[in-house]
């Protein structure tokens, strides 16, 4: 799109016309630390054995289990973000009863009272 060595059009301009900033154009997104690449494997083995585990007790388990000391907003980033991992849980609304099937009540006496005002 953008063409740095345009010979009639400038780089200003182009970035004008695309309504874009200058400064996007020279960005060099930096990959992944070392550390971090290791403490994603570690993640993926973990995950695979517990998926039921989220990203806070996958912070306590580098914390206390493994002795790193990092920060939970890193660990959050990387399971959610970076490696898309989500923890299996019941979905909301399991506790919800189905309209079709009929309620017993425990005191049916209770029900069948009439109270008046």
């Amino acid at each position: 799109m953008i063409s740095k060595d345009h010979s009639k059009l400038s780089l200003q301009r182009q970035c004008r016309l695309l309504q874009i900033h200058r400064s996007g154009i020279y960005y060099k997104p930096r990959g992944e630390s070392t550390l971090n690449l290791e403490l994603m494997r570690l993640m993926d083995e973990h995950y695979t054995d517990h998926p039921f585990k989220g990203a806070r007790r996958m912070h306590t388990w580098f914390t206390m289990d493994k002795g790193y000391m990092i920060n939970k907003k890193r660990i959050e980033r990387l399971y959610s973000r970076v490696m898309g991992l989500q923890a299996i849980m019941p979905g909301k609304h399991t506790s919800r009863r189905n309209k079709e099937h009929k309620v017993l009540h425990r005191n049916p006496n209770y029900i069948s009272n009439q109270f008046l005002k």
